[in-house]
């Protein structure tokens, strides 16, 4: 028996629309939930809080960030979903961890999906995260616990900067923020394993060298996938009119879309560079045959006035005067021996050797 894939768009075939089914990577690890409610003089930070527990939505009197680890246990999704008043079509969007990143605008919220990326053990993960923007309140869905949102946290602990000045908008901004500067972070080591294939390519390359390359090929459009569209998102929160986003916050959006085209030149260039190596790999190759055919070529050519003095010599014919000849044998190795030095000393005067 066959066991569905739970990763496969197929699954929703046939259901309405609507109906929660997550797509993604199925984890054993539990769904958690996390809220921070803050302003200028209060904080708060809950962690393993149930749905029931979570605060009405919106309160006008602290901004509120709620943050969910895991999508795979959908009726917990949904009953966040419900708490903050999401249309169904959203909810059954961030479950379905293969969106491409995006902005939608409702009555009364903004939905952003983007993806965070990182860098682990030699390749690039990707993980989805579908961000809430409400007149107070901001909602994170993560597929798994772990981010690049820490020092957000640790901010909002230690009232640094003006984030809790601020309201939901400033919040998103700093998270979408987060998001585009772990890409730096992971093209740095990018461009490390770049460089390190680069150098394995000139010393000795192999079928290794060549599985890398097309992995890291493979990797690069991962990332363009998740940077081209995102500079959509922000381009589109920059421009946009929603009555959400503070018009002072145009130009902390603006920024990050400056940051997002950055990452979309770097991703650019490496992909240049890979493509670069890809054809050095084959260079290096094709030159290594080369030489080898070369080799090959010296030594035959070598052998073929050998050959013709072996089978002269071999011929079973009775009256050849050599054959008789005490030293005939000596002889012809010594010819022999001399034909094949007097070759070696004008390929090397050619330089072919």
């Amino acid at each position: 028996m066959v066991t569905p894939d739970p990763s496969r768009s197929s699954l929703k075939q046939g259901l309405p629309p609507g109906t929660l089914v997550h797509i993604g990577e199925r984890r054993d690890e539990p769904v958690t939930i996390s809220v921070i409610t803050y302003d200028e003089q209060h904080y708060d930070e809950r962690c393993a809080v149930a749905p029931e527990s979570l605060p009405d939505l919106p309160d006008g009197r602290y901004t509120t960030w709620i943050n969910v680890n895991g999508l795979h246990e959908t009726g917990l999704v949904k009953a966040v979903g419900d708490r903050a008043g999401l249309h169904p079509l959203t909810e059954e969007d961030i479950v379905n961890t293969r969106q491409r990143p995006k902005l939608e605008e409702y009555d009364d919220y903004l939905y952003i999906v983007t993806r965070m990326l990182r860098y682990e053990e030699g390749a690039v993960r990707s993980e989805q995260v579908s961000l809430i923007l409400g007149p107070s309140f901001v909602i994170s869905f993560q597929e798994r616990a772990g981010d690049v949102f820490d020092p957000i946290r640790e901010r909002l602990r230690l009232g640094k900067g003006r984030i809790r000045k601020e309201g939901a908008d400033y919040l998103t901004y700093t998270l979408l923020d987060a998001v585009v500067d772990g890409y730096f972070l992971v093209l740095e080591e990018f461009g490390d394993a770049i460089e390190g294939i680069e150098e394995e390519v000139l010393a000795s390359a192999d079928a290794e060298t060549l599985q890398a390359i097309y992995a890291a090929k493979r990797e690069l459009i991962e990332l363009r996938r998740s940077v081209w569209p995102l500079r959509e998102v922000v381009g589109a929160l920059e421009r946009g009119e929603s009555p959400l986003i503070q018009k002072a916050m145009r130009v902390y959006l603006r920024d990050v879309y400056d940051h997002t085209f950055q990452v979309a030149e770097t991703v650019e260039t490496y992909r240049d560079t890979v493509a670069g190596v890809l054809d050095l790999y084959l260079s290096e190759q094709s030159r290594r045959m080369s030489e080898v055919m070369k080799v090959l070529t010296v030594i035959a050519t070598i052998f073929i006035p050998l050959t013709f003095i072996a089978g002269v010599y071999g011929m079973n014919f009775r009256h050849m005067p050599e054959l008789d000849h005490p030293w005939a044998y000596p002889a012809a190795l010594v010819g022999m021996a001399t034909v094949a030095i007097a070759m070696l000393i004008w390929f090397w005067r050619k330089r072919w050797i």
